[in-house]
């Protein structure tokens, strides 16, 4: 299964290189409405800066991408900024990366490194968050099956969000979609026994 990532909250990541403020903003966004919106409003932020480069990434598999150089040489901001959130596997994912000039140049090599180290540092901030796709059921189970459900379903790598007691055991629990199948068919063939009800 390849899984795609994200961040949970807004990071923004200062990196010095050779005498240039490189300032990452990175946010999370699930169109290209919102990565453009947020991306506008980086950029008014700082409007005094040399340049607000940016690049966004959104879809299920990451399948929606763009980036831009905003004034600096062709190739050397958005492709290495996209390239490198690509590297993590990310998406739904908007950067800009803030330019405040020093008065060093860096040449083409110079800039694509800094660009690409720049958004590197933000990601490598904390982990990222996995993107996944789960389904629910709900359950309900008598006290003397609860162990033997327990068991089954923990080692099929279901998370059990609630549980509670009453005069039977109710329970949410959810799986990755991909998983899902194994399941389903288990739940299916412990409600025909009489041992649960379930409802997804």
């Amino acid at each position: 299964m390849n899984y795609f990532f994200s961040i949970e909250k807004d990071r923004i990541v200062k990196t010095k290189i050779k005498r240039s403020t490189f300032i990452t903003h990175l946010h999370y966004v699930e169109s290209i409405k919102e990565a453009k919106e947020y991306i506008s409003r980086i950029s008014s932020e700082y409007k005094t800066a040399n340049h607000n480069c940016w690049a966004y990434i959104v879809g299920e598999k990451g399948e929606t991408f763009h980036s831009s150089d905003a004034g600096e040489p062709s190739g050397t901001a958005g492709q290495p900024m996209l390239n490198t959130l690509k590297k993590h596997n990310m998406t739904n994912i908007a950067i800009v990366v803030t330019r405040y000039f020093g008065g060093v140049k860096f040449g083409i090599r110079g800039l694509i490194d800094a660009y690409g180290q720049s958004v590197e540092n933000a990601v490598a901030k904390s982990p990222l968050k996995k993107l996944i796709k789960t389904v629910g059921f709900n359950i309900t189970t008598t006290y003397d099956f609860w162990e033997i459900l327990k068991h089954k379903i923990t080692n099929m790598g279901v998370t059990i969000s609630d549980i509670e007691y009453s005069d039977k055991i109710k329970l949410k629990i959810s799986i990755e979609d991909h998983d899902k199948e194994e399941l389903e068919k288990y739940l299916k063939e412990m409600e025909k026994a009489g041992k649960i009800i379930s409802s997804g």
